[in-house]
């Protein structure tokens, strides 16, 4: 099993970029999806979760509003939109599954068994 995440970049503040993660060897819609990011010197956080038919979606209070979590079970894929960016928002960006998950613990790194291979993204101008 393996998520292979993509679409990281530099971009300026208030710039909108679009993180997608593809799964293989999952049958996609039985698992829960997240995002989560690590900045340097940071702990990992939480970012978004979706679940399995597409809902719920729950964010990260300083994401709300600005960031979208969607899924597309047909392709496998989960993405994260980020819009209007700020410098905070750099950091390493992971996706990650698991099917053994309840909306409680969707917030929470240690419930995900699978996860991607990072990102990057920075925002500065």
């Amino acid at each position: 099993v393996q998520l292979q995440a993509s679409g990281g970049g530099l971009v300026q503040p208030g710039d909108s970029l679009r993180l997608s993660c593809a799964d293989s060897g999952l049958a996609s819609r039985a698992y829960v999806k997240g995002w989560f990011r690590q900045a340097p010197g940071k702990e990992r956080e939480f970012v978004a979760a979706i679940g399995r038919s597409g809902s719920p979606t729950i964010y990260a209070d300083d994401v709300k509003g600005r960031f979208t979590i969607s899924r597309d079970n047909a392709k496998g894929t989960v993405s994260l939109q980020m819009s209007y960016l700020k410098p905070e928002d750099t950091a390493v960006y992971y996706c990650a599954a698991d099917r053994q998950i309840i909306l409680s613990e969707y917030r929470h790194g240690r419930s995900y068994g699978y996860w991607g291979q990072g990102t990057q993204v920075t925002v500065s101008s």
